[in-house]
């Protein structure tokens, strides 16, 4: 297992538009290495005592697990939910050369040489 390895988030959106205004913000700041979006699917849930149906979004980010907490609040702050899906997970695993370019890509660029 790597020594620092890197931790995957899953957010929801109501409209692509978003979802790809948060990933481009997040790569830009290198909070996330990467950004893989899924298309709308049908999300059931209850809000405010109804059970809603709606199509959403889905963000995967890739990022270094020392990323996650700055990470989250850049998507907290940049999301237009109240209450969004975020969650997370430390990767145990992943091939070695990818993990070391996911943390690479999310670390600022003055410490990147010093983290992989």
């Amino acid at each position: 297992m790597p020594s620092k390895p890197m931790s995957l988030m899953y957010v929801t959106f109501d409209s692509e538009a978003d979802a790809l205004r948060v990933a481009r913000a997040v790569i830009q700041a290198r909070l996330a290495a990467c950004a893989n979006l899924r298309a709308a699917g049908l999300s059931l849930y209850e809000w405010e005592g109804e059970i809603q149906e709606s199509r959403e979004w889905v963000l995967l980010l890739k990022t270094a697990s020392s990323r996650v907490d700055a990470l989250q609040a850049a998507v907290l702050d940049l999301h237009p939910y109240t209450t969004p899906c975020v969650i997370h997970w430390q990767m145990d695993g992943g091939h070695p050369d990818f993990v070391d370019w996911v943390r690479m890509m999310s670390t600022p660029e003055e410490d990147s040489a010093t983290t992989v």
